[in-house]
């Protein structure tokens, strides 16, 4: 027998799988439109890595149980609670190919997020996702991540914050793409991702790139997301983020406050 909550969260793992492939498909034709050297037209096949459920992560993530937004919610003006952001440019950077691994798998890494909203602490998994954290570390290190937006948050049916893109638009990569990592982690292998995981935004399996989403609370969500770490500081900033809600008043678009990454730093 199916219960009320079960079916709840089976219909938003539905929804979030169905809004992955409507912005994969939406990226791509995007992409067709706008991709033009000189006076030819190039065809862009291949999107974007997008994230968080992306709501976090390939599409958006799933936001709500039904299909139709609540009409109840309406954008909701609320006052900016972040910093302005440091003086400085978003690196156009791009790669062709994953980085060599020379990390330490046997090593604790930590990511600092120095943001407008108050510094995020990461504690990276680099015994169960060597490939991702050597990933961070690397583009951390080029400046990768500086002066970016954390272009999505989610507050409906899953609850996620999404950064990592350069382009502040769900398609950004850094040229390459990683394999997913640690899926079978007993922390997520259930169907949801605790509050405090730090997890890679995809379009799909094998795509991921630089985006990813931190979990403010529990989330709904299938073991599909490469889970690489944990938050170790700045649950109250996230609560803070999450607090002035996003612009769409429907549980899923940019954040109201302005999230943006001063600083990223990766450290042994």
């Amino acid at each position: 027998m199916v219960t009320s909550d079960q079916r709840r969260r089976q219909l938003a793992r539905e929804k979030f799988e169905r809004q992955q492939q409507r912005r994969a498909e939406k990226q791509r034709r995007t992409r067709r439109r706008t991709a033009v050297i000189g006076a030819a037209v190039a065809v862009v096949v291949a999107a974007g890595a997008t994230a968080y459920a992306t709501g976090v992560f390939g599409g958006k993530e799933g936001k709500t149980v039904a299909d139709a937004p609540d009409p109840s919610l309406t954008p909701k003006k609320t006052a900016d609670p972040c910093k302005k952001p440091a003086p400085g440019e978003v690196a156009k950077l791009s790669f062709k190919e994953e980085p060599k691994l020379d990390i330490d798998k046997s090593a604790k890494y930590a990511m600092k997020l120095q943001t407008t909203c108050g510094d995020i602490d990461l504690a990276l998994d680099a015994k169960n996702a060597p490939r991702t954290v050597n990933s961070f570390n690397f583009l951390a290190g080029k400046g990768y991540f500086d002066h970016t937006k954390c272009h999505r948050l989610t507050t409906q049916g899953i609850y996620v914050l999404q950064c990592g893109d350069p382009t502040a638009a769900g398609s950004g990569t850094p040229g390459y793409k990683l394999p997913d990592e640690n899926l079978k982690d007993p922390k997520v292998k259930g169907g949801t991702y605790p509050a405090g995981t730090v997890a890679m935004a995809n379009a799909g399996p094998g795509t991921g790139g630089s985006q990813f989403f931190l979990v403010y609370k529990d989330s709904p969500l299938p073991a599909n997301y490469t889970p690489f770490g944990t938050i170790a500081g700045g649950q109250k900033v996230l609560e803070k983020i999450a607090g002035a809600g996003e612009s769409s008043g429907k549980g899923d678009g940019a954040p109201n406050a302005t999230v943006v990454i001063d600083k990223a730093t990766v450290t042994k």
